[in-house]
């Protein structure tokens, strides 16, 4: 008899429960994650909507008569193009890119599309991976992002190093958006660790934009690289969010909103502490800089605020269950809004009659901050025993477990001091294990 009045009881508390987490979760909002960020100054996010429009540039057919571009048009010069790859030359191993020669802003940009959904060979790329699967590095990465940046890298380091060697005092900006945003992240960390095959250029001088990017680093990689990677994040984007396999997400895109549930259950169920000692756990990469243009219980968008931070834990952890969860995602609409946080930023400048000089210091503190910050994440990282993998002795492997049992675990700053020739074999010998020339010469990829 006890049990049986008992069942009421139960099934009472039950409801609560999840009626408690539903309220939470629907009053959790994406300005919650960054709230304690610092703000981004004008000169740091001066070039992210420029890159957005060159990364747009790359979804039109003809750049002189475009369709898609936003008012004022791409404001850049079809003349700089210094090529262009589409599906076909690509052999479908990587999205369509195009590398432009900035003269204005003395800056060298190889811009990557994102997912084309009427393209197969996209989705292949995207869901060639299990959840942490490929050793890299002393981490994890996705697997299929990381063979279309080698075949990237493979075909255009050439025409990068002429480039690099004619514009000395020219930056390297790798810039991509959603899948392109995964691949430009591991060809910046390849570009990094094979600088002879870019003209030896400058660690310093090479840097990444992720826009809207898919989570494609282990935590330990995210916060080692970045110094030189960042991503770009509109308010509730769902995709740096996305926890699980990328192959279920499209298998369920039908029923996203039934998946994006059953995701929220999962990751509030997930002990914080079990998350950052999973070492196959993928994230967004780099520092994040987070556009925040809505709050709670309020209608339309308000002027955008960006944020950012190298943070560690709370790293865009928990889907945010909004009807933008994938609108945020689009290009168009990052590009619109990081311009409108840009003006923002600078008419206040403007308005507070800031001496040119004063900038300049200002620029050089932020740099130093940003040093620091970057620093105090990796400590962070170490302290809270973030796993650093296993050392790799090569760059990587494309077997699932292989780095596990021919490496030892290391920590992360002996990592962070150790030659990266000493931790690596070569990039031909690299190459040579994944890629080979078939008789017309085009780079294929060796079946498994």
């Amino acid at each position: 008899m006890s049990i049986v009045c008992g069942l009421p009881l139960i099934e009472c508390v039950y409801c609560l429960g999840c009626a408690r987490w539903a309220w939470k979760k629907c009053l959790y909002t994406a300005g919650h994650e960054s709230e304690n960020w610092g703000l981004a100054t004008p000169e740091e996010f001066e070039c992210v909507p420029r890159l957005c429009r060159i990364i747009l540039a790359v979804y039109e057919e003809d750049i002189r008569n475009p369709v898609w571009a936003p008012p004022g048009g791409y404001g850049i010069n079809p003349d700089w193009v210094v090529l262009r790859r589409d599906y076909e030359e690509t052999q479908c191993r990587a999205p369509p890119y195009l590398i432009y020669l900035d003269h204005t802003n003395h800056d060298i940009v190889l811009a990557v599309r994102g997912l084309n959904l009427a393209k197969e060979n996209d989705y292949a790329v995207l869901l060639d991976n299990k959840l942490g699967q490929t050793g890299f590095d002393g981490g994890y990465v996705h697997n299929g992002l990381l063979k279309s940046a080698c075949w990237l890298l493979e075909a255009e380091c050439d025409t990068l190093k002429e480039l690099v060697e004619k514009n000395e005092n020219y930056t390297l900006t790798f810039a991509g958006h959603s899948l392109g945003a995964g691949v430009v992240t591991l060809l910046a960390i390849l570009a990094v660790q094979n600088r002879g095959k870019l003209g030896n250029m400058d660690r310093k001088n090479i840097r990444c934009y992720a826009i809207a990017p898919a989570r494609c680093l282990s935590l330990n990689l995210a916060v080692r690289y970045a110094d030189i990677i960042n991503s770009v994040v509109l308010q509730d984007d769902f995709l740096p969010r996305t926890t699980t396999a990328l192959e279920d997400v499209f298998k369920s895109l039908f029923c996203l909103p039934c998946l994006l549930c059953v995701m929220c259950i999962k990751d509030t169920c997930t002990m914080e502490e079990k998350r950052l000692k999973d070492p196959r756990r993928l994230y967004a990469p780099g520092r994040l800089y987070h556009i925040v243009e809505r709050k709670p219980f309020r209608w339309g968008r308000f002027p955008p605020v960006v944020r950012t931070a190298v943070p560690v834990d709370g790293r865009f952890e928990h889907l945010v269950l909004s009807c933008n969860a994938t609108s945020d995602h689009a290009i168009i609409w990052i590009e619109r809004e990081s311009q409108r946080a840009l003006d923002i930023l600078q008419n206040r400048d403007r308005i507070m009659e800031i001496p040119a000089k004063q900038r300049m210091e200002r620029q050089k503190s932020v740099i130093k901050e940003h040093v620091e910050e970057h620093r105090a994440a990796i400590q962070r990282a170490v302290a809270l025993d973030v796993p650093q993998a296993y050392s790799p002795s090569t760059y990587g492997t494309f077997q699932d477990g292989e780095g596990e049992n021919s490496s030892r675990s290391v920590p992360v700053e002996r990592s962070l001091i150790e030659s990266s020739s000493a931790r690596r074999m070569s990039w031909d010998n690299f190459v040579g294990r994944i890629f080979h020339t078939d008789e017309s010469g085009h780079i294929v990829i060796k079946k498994s």
